[in-house]
């Protein structure tokens, strides 16, 4: 049986996870987590900074630096929330809406092209094995936490 680490491995180099930024829009350049952010702001209607951080597992006090960056780059809009005040809520500028769709139609075409060297049944047998494992990663304990290393 293949070493399923390393399935892993070479999965996220071609997928350009290690690449220090995923992709340069308009001379823009923008991280992995930055995308990521992006993406997750533009499926919802104004998330609160907490919901946002929660889905992507990420600790309040780095998204927030990440949050930061990104409204000093023009393509995030922080807006405290009137009736509490404690709370912030999230939205895409016109620029950071541009940027995520840009960078959405770039990966679509990168799967799009994957998938071509496929067969229909193949494509679909890809595509439920990723949801089966998306369900059993999110069952685990371990999902979205740094590794502990024992000695």
């Amino acid at each position: 049986m293949e070493n399923i680490r390393e399935l892993f491995q070479v999965m996220t180099r071609r997928f350009g996870l290690l690449n220090k930024n995923c992709c340069s829009i308009d001379a823009v350049d923008i991280s992995l987590v930055q995308s990521q952010i992006l993406y997750e702001i533009d499926k919802r209607d104004y998330p609160s900074m907490q919901q946002v951080a929660e889905v992507l597992g990420m600790d309040i006090t780095t998204f927030s630096r990440q949050i930061q960056n990104l409204v000093k780059m023009g393509l995030v809009k922080k807006t405290l929330l009137p009736e509490d005040r404690r709370v912030y809520t999230l939205s895409l500028t016109t620029k950071g809406k541009f940027l995520a769709t840009a960078i959405d139609r770039e990966i679509n075409r990168y799967l799009d092209e994957v998938f071509l060297h496929m067969t229909e049944f193949e494509k679909e047998t890809v595509i439920r094995s990723i949801q089966l494992l998306n369900e059993c990663m999110a069952k685990t304990s371990l999902c979205c936490k740094p590794i502990e290393i024992s000695r």
